[in-house]
Parts: structure tokens; sequence; C-alpha cells
């Protein structure tokens, strides 16, 4: 395990950058979250007003993911380059016009090409990761990356406020009306957050001497440690919790009003808890990584997930027995309740991978923060963006519409059995 450095020590202001950066990095990244699950919510109206179908409507959902994970390593090892700071100030800016254009959009490619746009606001999920990896508290690093995490709650945000703003103005005013906050953080960031410079120095003198000197090519250097196993074993991990939330986040209100007839409002209502949750496991898990290594955690949590999953993958079925005194007929149908306590728990399940998966990155890799977690966030954006279309999949050629989370129940499983596989193959010269 590589121990972290800890580097010079901080000045008196560190206290006032430690908050700092514990406010208003997972304030930007609630905004970028709540933007991309726009269309979780105002999709389903596109849907019905352009008429397009469910291949397409899962495409929509895929797009600002699968934008979002191609650019979040690039953007983590701009993070190192320019500051994190920077990386989310201007890609908090680069939204904008964006979600303008969603405002103004009248034909189904616009809005592909627009969730595109959005899905480049990773870089400030990636940038924002890299910033309270280096910047934040370093005793509680834990917490604060599990507070950065939790502002996934950016989706509850949407499926509170979207609904009533729809119903009251119309669909078009909410992308407008989402510009005003954004722009607020982004004039925060750059008023009261900074890219210090102390620890530049220190670090181009250890580069200097770990490192040949610069070299035609040397930008890919970093890249070609990717080709180290050891790198993905955390990365993989994660990104399984990561996409999957992401996924069943953007997918669970148009899943609610199709299996169980709720309208818009009210399916967003019932999506909420499961954000939530997940906001809150991360903030647990990322606290307990803090007092203590808990690698066996991600065994127990990714186990309880699987029992979940299996559990949400039975559709409602029809059964009959030839009995003794006549034929039994047995149904089976999971009333809305019983979705809910499977959801929830499982949520805050999927939370404590993530926080305390993402406190082990930062332990074992603290000086390769913005590879590791870039990596990490990558995976998951692709996996998310693969999702969507394996639900409708599920809807359209399985002809089950729970398909999807018995896609996530097998995915987990080959994830488990990767992680079986590492521990086989380390076990023997370190414990894992």
């Amino acid at each position: 395990m590589t121990p972290l450095r800890e580097g010079p020590s901080r000045d008196p202001e560190g206290g006032y950058r430690s908050l700092v950066v514990m406010l208003l990095s997972p304030l930007s990244f609630a905004l970028v979250f709540a933007c991309w699950t726009l269309f979780a919510v105002l999709g389903l109206e596109l849907k019905a007003t352009l008429g397009f179908g469910e291949v397409a409507f899962a495409a929509l959902l895929a797009v600002p993911m699968l934008v979002g994970g191609l650019a979040s390593l690039p953007m983590a090892g701009l993070a190192v380059r320019v500051g994190g700071r920077r990386v989310m100030l201007g890609c908090l800016l680069l939204i904008c016009p964006f979600l303008w254009w969603i405002s103004r959009a009248s034909h189904y490619p616009e809005f592909l090409l627009a969730g595109a746009g959005l899905g480049l606001g990773a870089g400030s999920l990636a940038a924002g990761l890299v910033y309270v990896a280096t910047q934040g508290p370093r005793h509680h690093a834990g917490l604060a990356l599990g507070l950065y995490g939790a502002g996934m709650l950016g989706a509850g945000l949407s499926y509170l406020l979207l609904p009533l703003i729809s119903q009251a103005y119309g669909w078009r005013l909410a992308p407008q009306l989402y510009l005003l906050p954004v722009l607020l953080v982004a004039g925060l960031l750059w008023l009261f957050a900074d890219d210090p410079v102390e620890d530049d120095a220190p670090r181009r003198e250890r580069d200097d001497e770990e490192d040949p000197p610069p070299r035609r090519g040397g930008m890919w250097r970093p890249l070609l440690r990717l080709a180290c196993w050891r790198l993905w074993r955390l990365a993989l991990v994660y990104s399984f919790f990561f996409g999957a939330f992401v996924a069943l986040a953007l997918w669970l209100p148009s899943y609610l009003m199709a299996q169980y007839q709720l309208p818009l409002g009210r399916a967003a209502f019932w999506a909420l808890p499961f954000p939530l949750a997940v906001g809150l496991g991360q903030i647990v898990g990322g606290a307990l990584a803090d007092w203590r290594d808990f690698r066996a955690l991600r065994w127990w949590v990714s186990a309880f997930v699987l029992v979940c999953l299996f559990l949400l993958s039975y559709p409602p079925f029809t059964m009959q027995i030839q009995g003794v005194h006549g034929e039994l007929v047995l149904h089976f149908s999971a009333p809305l309740a019983w979705f809910m306590a499977l959801l929830v728990p499982m949520g805050v399940g999927m939370g404590i991978g993530k926080g305390s998966l993402m406190r082990l990155i930062h332990r074992d890799h603290g000086d390769d923060m913005a590879l590791v977690g870039g990596l990490a966030l990558t995976l998951g954006g692709l996996f998310a963006a693969l999702l969507p279309m394996m639900f409708v999949l599920g809807n359209e050629w399985v002809g089950i519409r729970s398909a999807g989370f018995m896609f996530l129940y097998g995915s987990l499983a080959v994830c488990m059995l990767v992680m079986l596989a590492d521990h086989a193959r380390t076990v023997p010269r370190s414990a894992a």
C-alpha cells in the first residue's frame, strides 16, 4: 500500500481553505448532477411531445454520461496542471449555453447535442475530486470525499423542482432557472476558492527527482501507467457503484411511471429517497474509512447490494400448481412499498461502498489521485451510459421491465469474481 505523502504544512489559512473546499465543491457537484438529470424528468415530457420511442429516450439519457465518462480522465489531468478550481469554474460556465439551448431546442438531434454539452460538466466532477483530495483536510479525507460525493443529491433537486416548474410554467423554463444557481456557484468559486501555489514547487522538485527530464511524448507517460493492474483494482469496483447509481437515478422516474402507473410528479417524488439514501451512505462510508481501513467492507457491501438486486429483479408472475384437491394459482406482484423497502437500503449500501472505496483510492494512490480517481469516474460514466440501453433492451426484447435489475445483478456478480481473482493473486504477498 502506497503511503500518502503529507507534503508541506498548511498555512494559517488552511482551515478557511478546507471549509471553502468542503462547501463549494459538493455544491458544484450537486448542480452539475442536477443538470445531468434534467432529462430524467423533462425527457418524459419530450418523449410525449416529440413522439420518439424508448430507444431514443435511452439515448437521450446515455449521451451526457458517455461524454462525461470520456471527459473525466483528461479533465482530472488538466486539474493537476492548471488547478482544480479553474477547471471546475470553466466547466460550470461551459454548461450554461447548453442549458439555454435546451430551453430553445425543438428537434430531437438538438437535445442530443445539448445533452452531450451537459456531459462536459463531468470535468467539474473530476476536477472537484482532485481539488478535494489535495486541498481538503488530510485527517478527515474520507469525510471530505464523502461529502463531495454526496453532491449526487442534486438528482433529488431535479426530482422535486422540475415537475413543479413544468406544471406551473412549462418545461422550457426549467433549464433557464438552473442557469442562475450555476452562475452563482461559479461566482463563489471565483471569489472565495483558490488554487494554492505553495505545494507546486515541492511537487516539481519531486517530479524532477523521480522522472527523467521532459522529452517528446512525455505528456502521454501518465496514460502508459494505466497498463498497471494495481491502478484498476479499486477503480473497477467503484465504477460499478457510481455507474449503477447514476443510471438508476436517471431511469427511476420512468420506471415507476410505467411499473406502478404513477403520474410524473408522484413518480419523481417516490424516486427521491434513493439519491438521499446514497448521499447519506456515501458520507457514512467515507467517515468509516477515515476511522479504519475497511477493505473487507467492499465485500459485505457488494454482497448486500447483490441480494437487493436479486430481489428487485423479480417481475410480477403467476404460478399454477397442480394440487391434490385441484389447481393452485399463486400470483406475485411487488407493491410500491416493497420496492422502496428494497431500493432505499440498497442505496445506503451503494453509498457506503462509494464513500469507503474513494477513501481507499485516496489512501493507496494519494499521489496519483487524478489518474486513479479520473479512471474510476471514466469507467463509471461509461458503465452508466451503457445501462439505459440495457434497460430498454430488457423491455423491448426480453419483455420484462425489471430486466435492468437483472443486468445490474449479473454485472455486480462479475465484478465480485474479478475482486475474488485479484484477492487470490495478491493475498500471498500482502494482506488485502
